[in-house]
């Protein structure tokens, strides 16, 4: 029984041996999970069969973790009854750390986003789109591959790049959806779909290690934002630029994604075909068949062949056709209509540039650059910029080509300063503005230029700018621009100032504006060989201005000696100084005299041919060059004196900013210091009684004459009121204008006929003739000038220029103010020009005038020979009264040069011959604004030469009178002081004739040298030109009475009788001594009206006897006068009368044909007052 129980409990215990192995297997199963099933079932069964014979002995060890699963077949879970605890556990951490990740990569992103947009999103969207262009360079070079292929992301390098670029494209897109305002839209709108067909993708390549091209070319539709990148790095600024990379970018993002579908569907095949009906296109072929498809050109050799891309090319053709036909051709326009000239200055290393801007044209050019580039010039080392809104045309162009070596053109304006930067406006040396001198509104011509120096000055204002100006009154608008500084080289130079101050010194000494005019402007020496008056005129108009330091070996020596030095031996014409006081304020001396001495340092003023001639004045020692006569071979010697001048004292024939001096502008000729110690310049008997008197003469600065405002009414003249008075020697105005015209500032031309260095009885009483409404206008500014009269009529009127004795007047001045209104230039000066033919072809009878006056009992001044103002000694005769028109002076304004073929019908100047090679410009008879164009160069070399040129034509305006007149718009009286009246102390310009007076002797055939020596020794008057008879040359006589200039002739030129010399003279300060009483009181002024003034009212021979009673009564109140001065001045008075030439000296009997010509054009107002010898220290 016990066998048995042992068998049964072997039985048994094997039975539960072979369960506990399976149990056994069971837990192994479930401590190793990763074991294979298959050899889990193996081991189970070997154990059970191998442990059956010792289930007896563990029939009492059941095992506690043998869990069976149960498994049925209503719940088919796991037939092997594995366990997957794991699996609910990790459902939990997956969502703990999952929400864990995402609210950390919220917080993430969220934080990224706000340092975006706080760091820049310029960088931000810049980087995406250039990573976006990165991707599609590389879908370039994947579309070389089959449409999908294996590929492993550990060794394919673009697959590598593209991976990081499209994790950037990710993080990129949490950004844009978590700012986006309304989600819906930002899901579709373009960049989004981009990156839903292009992003995905890309993982899934990595993870299959496969490859597939499919819509990654969308990539090319993120070039329609090129356009905003640029505009975002600041480089796309004009909308011609932006429109042209818009048209461009979306044109060729469309194009290459187009090709992009094409190249997909060809290669991949229909799905409804099983793919079999594809073929093998490269993705350049497919943009090639895309643009011969929009261009409808289709060669036929590529096209589609699936369905899929026929049905694609049916819709795009429709589309592209149409974007072709209009982007192509908008395109090309904008690339033709390109800025040729849009680029930027690039500055030379050692080389100066100058930009010029306003009012740019080919006429304007030319004249720059003609005068600018003249070879009489030192070696230009300037570039010049020229910087214009409006491209050249081709006629501009082809003169910027011809200079292309010094002259660049850049398209744009100074009012931009982007514009100012490209042509480096910082560094260039000076910038000069041109004004438009033909425009209808001068006024708004010059607001113009006013605000392209604000915009010049506001981006650099140390820049020096040199402006032109066309209307006087708006000069003082720069003067409100607080880095406007004219004592650091700022010039505005205006026209209509300078225009109508040579007009008016013509008037003084006809022919003047044609000499000075050709002084500052540079022209080649055309050589004659024929003798003729064009020989003689061209040899003088070769000369220049230039200035140059004088020599250590001049200091010392007076400036009459210098000059006289200069010119015989130097063959320099030396006309003025800049002198520096004892404060180092420096001053323009015009020919001051021999009181003043040469200082070490002195800058000259010469009139030369050419810049190296100037140079001897530089050169020049006494013990090198004394002995020399060749004035050619005084060169640079080695001395140590000059070795040293040279260091300190550069020559200022180059552009000079830091050598400028502010107290040079427009001074005053003499210095209170110089005149404390000089006995010439003791005021004179009307001057004493000035300063004795209460009464306002001069304007407050002592330079103009001046008198109380007048109303307008009481100037004006009725016809027969003018009829009734004898106006002789005066000025006769023709002005054209209306209540409309613009106004030409009629105040420059009566201020230099108003300077105060002429005595009251010389002023030239000047009438004008037009009309009233516009005179009105002008008023305003005319009324505190004395011996002004109006005749309300029109210059073309016979009636009203008979009226104004217009046959007996010392110059007729043609202007007008309607100019600039026409459009056709050629008609721009029919008024003038009819206005000039007008009066030549009148006709007088000498019965009406001067008959007619002394059959009333009087004769105009300068026709009674046995008058002292008609004596020789003053170098002039008054002419028989003039017959004809022809012969009465006449200086007409014309607008287009070409118009002056007009004026003379006699001559025989063709109509494409330069305005200064014309007969009636050398004739000083015609004057043109263009020939001032000439001083915008001449102002960058040398800003002295603006001030001396103002100087001379002005009469004497300063920068205090400026800046007052831009106050009140008017002259301020004041009372004479010993300051101001120092004031008048300065030299002005005169004419004096050869036929009769101290220089008689040297008239028949006599040198000019010895002329200009004898009256420089002598005299103190400075010769610097001839006005001669123009058919003086000829043997036979001719009736012809027209004149030219001679400027600067040389020693040994020969004079004729009929000459007229231009010369510089002292002030007198007792000019009036001799003559009728110079009181300004009523009662006197209105008796010496009928001797000295220019206006004499016919009176009856009743009064006829009074006049030597009168005279007496002078000479006694003179004499009263000297009584009361002290000794010396009495001496130096009295000793006028010895020293100066007799009165009465014969005239030489003179045919009439040469009375005819003896100075046909000025009367006895105008002459030279009689000379008195002065101290001889030459």
């Amino acid at each position: 029984m016990a066998n048995g129980g042992g068998g049964g409990g072997s039985s048994s215990s094997g039975g539960g041996g072979g369960g506990g192995g399976g149990g056994g297997s069971s837990l192994r199963m479930s401590s190793n999970i990763h074991a294979n099933h298959l050899s889990l079932d193996a081991s189970s069964s070997s154990s059970s069969s191998s442990s059956s014979s010792s289930s007896s002995s563990s029939v009492h060890e059941p095992k506690m973790d043998a869990l069976i699963i149960p498994v049925t077949m209503e719940v088919p879970c796991d037939s092997r009854g594995q366990r997957m605890w794991w699996a609910f556990l990790a459902s939990s951490m997956v969502t703990f750390f999952g929400g864990l990740f995402i609210i950390l990569l919220w917080r993430t992103l969220k934080y990224l986003w706000t340092v975006c947009c706080h760091c820049g999103g310029k960088t931000k969207v810049v980087l995406v789109f250039a990573l976006s262009i990165g991707a599609l360079v590389i879908y370039f070079i994947d579309s070389s591959n089959p449409i999908e292929s294996c590929q492993n992301f550990y060794r394919d390098f673009t697959l590598q790049i593209d991976m990081a670029f499209n994790v950037f494209f990710l993080l990129y897109f949490g950004l844009r959806f978590i700012a986006a305002n309304d989600k819906l839209w930002f899901w579709l709108e373009v960049n989004s779909v981009v990156d839903f067909f292009t992003v995905p993708p890309v993982f899934v390549s990595v993870y299959l290690n496969r490859s597939w091209l499919g819509l990654r070319f969308l990539r090319a539709l993120r070039l329609i934002q090129f356009s905003e990148i640029l505009q975002f790095l600041n480089i796309l600024k004009t909308s011609n630029s932006i429109k042209l990379v818009n048209l461009l970018s979306i044109f060729i993002s469309t194009w290459l994604t187009a090709a992009g579908f094409i190249h997909l569907v060809e290669n991949s095949g229909d799905p409804w075909e099983n793919f079999q009906n594809n073929q093998a296109l490269t993705y350049w072929e497919c943009v090639y068949l895309l643009m011969v498809t929009m261009s409808t050109v289709g060669y036929g050799d590529v096209y589609a062949k699936t369905t899929l891309g026929r049905l694609f090319m049916v819709f795009f053709i429709l589309g592209g056709l149409a974007m072709f036909a209009s982007y192509v051709p908008e395109i090309i326009e904008l690339i033709g209509n390109r800025k040729k000239y849009g680029g930027s200055y690039s500055a030379v290393s050692g080389r100066k540039h100058i930009v010029v801007c306003g009012h740019i044209t080919l006429e304007s050019v030319s004249n720059f650059l003609k005068d600018f580039l003249h070879k009489d010039r030192d070696d230009v080392n300037v570039e010049i910029v020229f910087l214009h809104n409006i491209s050249p045309n081709l006629e501009l162009e082809a003169l910027f080509k011809r200079h292309f070596t010094q002259v660049e053109f850049y398209q744009g304006s100074v009012l931009n300063p982007h514009d100012l930067a490209r042509v480096k406006i910082e560094s260039a040396d000076a910038c000069l503005i041109l004004a438009n001198k033909y425009c209808a509104d001068p006024d708004a011509e010059d607001a113009s230029n006013i605000m392209r120096v604000i915009s010049i000055k506001n981006y650099h204002p140390k820049i020096r700018i040199i402006t032109q100006m066309l209307q006087y009154h708006n000069k003082a608008h720069l003067l409100n621009i607080p880095s406007w500084n004219w004592k650091e080289g700022d010039d505005a130079i205006c026209l209509a100032e300078l225009k109508l101050g040579f007009i008016a010194q013509s008037c003084l000494a006809q022919g003047l504006s044609t000499m000075l005019a050709n002084l500052f402007s540079m022209r080649s020496f055309i050589k004659i060989e024929e003798d003729t008056w064009q020989k003689y005129y061209l040899e003088g108009v070769s000369n220049e201005m230039y200035t140059e330091y004088l020599s250590s070996a001049f200091v010392g020596l007076s400036f009459p000696t210098v000059c006289e030095l200069c010119f015989v031996k130097l063959k320099l014409l030396m006309i003025a100084i800049e002198y520096k006081s004892a404060n180092r304020e420096s001053r323009i001396l015009i020919n001051p005299g021999n009181h003043l001495k040469i200082q070490e340092g002195t800058l000259g003023f010469f009139i030369a041919s050419d810049a190296k001639e100037v140079k001897r004045a530089f050169f020049y020692c006494k013990a090198c060059h004394d002995d020399i006569t060749d004035p050619k071979r005084i060169k640079k010697c080695g001395c140590k004196r000059l070795i040293y001048f040279e260091d300190e004292q550069p020559s200022t024939l180059s552009p000079k900013k830091k050598q400028r001096n502010g107290g040079m502008r427009n001074s005053p000729n003499t210095s209170p210091k110089l005149m404390r110690h000089d006995p010439l310049l003791i005021p004179g008997n009307d001057q004493i009684d000035n300063m004795d008197s209460n009464v306002k003469k001069y304007d407050s600065t002592g330079m103009f004459h001046w008198c109380a405002p007048k109303e307008i009414e009481k100037v004006i003249l009725t016809r027969s009121e003018a009829a009734m008075t004898v106006l002789s020697g005066h000025v006769v105005v023709c002005i054209f204008g209306d209540v409309s015209s613009a106004l030409i500032g009629l105040r420059n031309l009566v201020m230099p006929l108003r300077a105060s260095n002429f005595h009251y009885h010389e002023l030239k009483h000047i009438v004008f003739v037009g009309s009233i409404e516009y005179l009105k206008r002008e008023w305003e500014t005319l009324h505190n000038f004395p011996k002004v009269s109006i005749l309300p009529g029109t210059p073309l009127s016979r009636a009203d220029l008979r009226a104004v004795n217009i046959n007996l007047c010392d110059m007729c001045v043609i202007l007008s103010a309607n100019q600039n209104n026409i459009d056709d230039t050629s008609l721009q000066d029919k008024e003038c020009i009819l206005a000039s033919l007008n009066i030549k072809s009148m006709q007088f009878d000498d019965s009406i005038g001067v008959l007619q006056a002394n059959s009333q009992g009087f004769t105009p001044p300068g026709m009674d020979r046995s008058s002292p103002d008609n004596s020789p000694v003053h170098g002039m005769l008054r002419q028989p009264s003039i017959t004809t028109g022809v012969n009465i002076p006449i200086i007409t304004e014309l607008v287009n040069d070409t118009n002056v073929q007009f004026l003379d019908q006699d001559d025989d100047d063709d109509p494409d011959t330069e305005l200064y090679l014309t007969q009636p410009f050398a004739c000083g008879t015609a004057f043109a604004v263009s020939v001032l164009d000439s001083l915008m160069s001449a102002t960058y070399f040398n800003d002295n030469i603006l001030t001396l040129i103002r100087t001379l034509v002005t009469g004497g305006a300063t920068p205090e009178l400026e800046a007052l007149i831009a106050e009140e718009n008017a002259l301020r009286g004041g009372y004479s002081t010993p300051q101001t009246l120092a004031n008048r102390d300065r030299c002005r310009v005169a004419q004096l004739a050869l036929l009769d007076g101290p220089f008689a002797d040297l008239g028949d055939g006599g040198c000019y040298g010895d002329l200009f020596c004898k009256a420089l020794k002598t005299y103190n008057m400075l010769c610097f030109g001839i006005y001669r008879l123009r058919d003086a040359h000829l043997s036979t006589p001719s009736q012809c009475t027209k004149r030219y200039v001679i400027t600067n002739p040389p020693y040994e030129f020969e004079l004729v009788p009929t000459d007229l010399i231009f010369c510089l003279m002292q002030f007198d300060h007792n000019a009036g001594q001799s003559r009728a009483s110079l009181s300004h009181s009523s009662h006197s002024s209105q008796s010496s009206s009928k001797k000295s003034s220019s206006i004499h009212s016919i009176q009856s021979t009743v009064n006829r006897p009074n006049r030597p009673k009168s005279r007496e009564s002078r000479d006694k109140q003179n004499a009263t006068r000297m009584n009361r001065m002290g000794q010396a001045e009495k001496k130096w008075f009295t000793d006028e009368s010895d020293n100066a030439y007799p009165r009465n000296i014969q005239i030489k009997p003179m045919s009439t044909h040469m009375a005819n010509q003896i100075n046909q054009y000025k009367s006895t107002s105008s002459l030279i007052p009689p000379i008195r010898e002065v101290e001889d220290e030459c």
